[in-house]
Order: C-alpha cells, then structure tokens, then sequence
C-alpha cells in the first residue's frame, strides 16, 4: 500500500475533482504542477549558490532533472 499524507476524506474529494475534469484540464493541471516544482528547484538552487548567474543556475536545474552526475568542466 502506498504512504499518504493525504487523509481517505480528503483523497475522494480529489478524486471527485479530477473525475470531474476534461482530459485537458488534466494535462494543463499537470503541466502547471511541473512548472510549480521547476520553480521551487529553481529557487532552491539560487538560495544555496546566491552567487551563481542565471545561465549556471539554469544548467544545474537541468542537470539535476536529467544527469546523475555534475556536467564536465568544459559545459560549466
């Protein structure tokens, strides 16, 4: 069984909602979370390297979401 934090009231009530939305509020509701989390790294990543310029911030957010390992020197 999975962990929740979400109460079984709370879960049908979400349930109810999504069930009564259109396939594409899905996906707009989806993509509007993925922004939401993109963001939150983001800000995470500014608040640990103040220092750091956009462009580095924006390649670290990359590199978090999609390589395990930090970028060779020459992409930094």
């Amino acid at each position: 069984m999975p962990i929740s934090d979400t109460s079984p009231a709370a879960k049908a009530i979400q349930d109810a909602i999504h069930g009564a939305m259109t396939g594409e509020q899905r996906v707009l509701l989806a993509f509007e979370m993925s922004l939401f989390a993109r963001e939150l790294a983001r800000a995470g990543i500014q608040r640990e390297h103040p220092d750091w310029p956009a462009d580095r911030v924006a390649r670290e957010l990359l590199r978090l979401a999609f390589l395990p390992n930090p970028l060779p020197a020459g992409l930094r």
